[in-house]
């Protein structure tokens, strides 16, 4: 069982450097700062309105402030085996998330032959519409049986 919340689904051979080297056009771009030390953070300012633009503001500054650092190498670790290939998976597409366009989310979740449900919500999907999220984990525990 493999749900998946607003995220990327790489291939054989892929990262999220080549997920995200051609852009859909017209997208918004992510508030990522120029890497520091080695790690990547979004930009405090724009965090609410990229992430978590439908969460409180309280919520949304909490979570600028408490980002984890993303390590830039990470952006090159490629994947030698999609479990997607060999397990069912489910994907919830966010419809207002601004750090990946729903349209990338669609075509990813159809690629990996997931049961897609779409919501209207941020990227902070998981926050903003907790239920939504637990009826997909309750859908895929049930598939999984």
């Amino acid at each position: 069982m493999m749900p998946r919340l607003s995220a990327l689904v790489t291939d054989k051979g892929e990262s999220v450097q080549t997920l995200i080297a051609n852009p859909v056009p017209g997208a918004p771009v992510p508030p990522i700062l120029a890497p520091q030390n080695g790690f990547l953070f979004l930009d405090r300012a724009k965090f609410a309105a990229s992430f978590a633009a439908d969460v409180t503001p309280a919520q949304a500054a909490f979570m600028a402030d408490s980002q984890v650092p993303w390590g830039v190498n990470a952006l090159n670790g490629a994947v030698t085996e999609p479990a997607w290939k060999t397990k069912r998976s489910w994907y919830l597409v966010a419809t207002d998330d601004k750090m990946i366009p729903p349209p990338a989310q669609q075509q990813m979740a159809k690629r990996a032959g997931a049961t897609v449900a779409e919501i209207k919500g941020s990227h902070a999907i998981y926050v903003s519409q907790p239920q939504a999220v637990i009826k997909l984990i309750e859908q895929a525990a049930k598939g999984a049986e």
